[in-house]
C-alpha cells in the first residue's frame, strides 16, 4: 500500500477509535474496505496489506459485520470469505434502528419513575424527548439522503 493509502487508513482508525471508541485495527479494516481494489477482500489478504495478525483481522471484521457496515460474502467454491462494506451501511446510519430500543428502555425507566417527582423525571425526560426529535429528523434527513443519491452521487458515477 502506497504512503498515501496509509496515511488515509490511519487516519481512518484514528477517527474510529476517538470517535466511536472502536479498535484501532477494526478502524484500519474500514478505512481499507473503503479504498481497495477489488472492493471484496479476504482475511488472508486484509492481513498481508494491513501487515495484521489473523486473529486482529477476525476480531475486527467481527466487529464491523455485527456494527452492520460490513458484510461477509461466501462465494461457491472458495474456502475464504470475503469482505466488503455493506452496499446500504450509510442509508442506515440514517435510519439507525437502535433509536427504538433506547426509546424503549427510557420507557422503562420513565414508568418506573411514574409517582416520582418532576425533578427526579427530568432526566428521562428530556433524553426521551431528544430521541423523539431525533427520530423525527432522521427520517426526514433519510429522505433527503435518497433524493441526494439520485441526483448527485448517481450523476457523479454515471449510473
Amino acid at each position: 500500500m502506497d504512503e498515501g493509502l496509509w496515511r488515509f487508513v490511519d487516519a481512518a482508525a484514528a477517527w474510529a477509535a476517538q470517535s466511536y471508541g472502536l479498535p484501532q485495527m477494526t478502524g484500519r479494516v474500514l478505512g481499507w474496505l473503503l479504498v481497495c481494489d477489488p472492493a471484496e477482500q479476504t482475511a488472508v489478504q486484509l492481513a498481508e496489506v494491513l501487515e495484521a495478525s489473523k486473529g486482529s483481522i477476525s476480531g475486527a471484521t467481527s466487529m464491523l459485520v455485527r456494527l452492520r457496515l460490513v458484510e461477509r460474502l461466501h462465494v461457491r467454491g472458495e474456502r475464504a470469505d470475503r469482505f466488503r462494506i455493506r452496499p446500504e451501511a450509510w442509508d442506515d446510519q440514517v435510519r439507525d434502528q437502535r433509536v427504538d430500543e433506547v426509546r424503549a428502555v427510557l420507557a422503562l425507566g420513565l414508568e418506573a419513575l411514574a409517582g416520582e417527582t418532576p425533578v427526579r423525571r427530568a432526566r428521562l425526560e428530556e433524553l426521551d424527548a431528544f430521541y423523539a426529535w431525533y427520530q423525527a429528523r432522521m427520517t426526514e434527513l433519510y429522505d433527503e439522503w435518497q433524493q441526494y443519491k439520485k441526483t448527485r452521487l448517481r450523476g457523479e458515477h454515471g449510473a
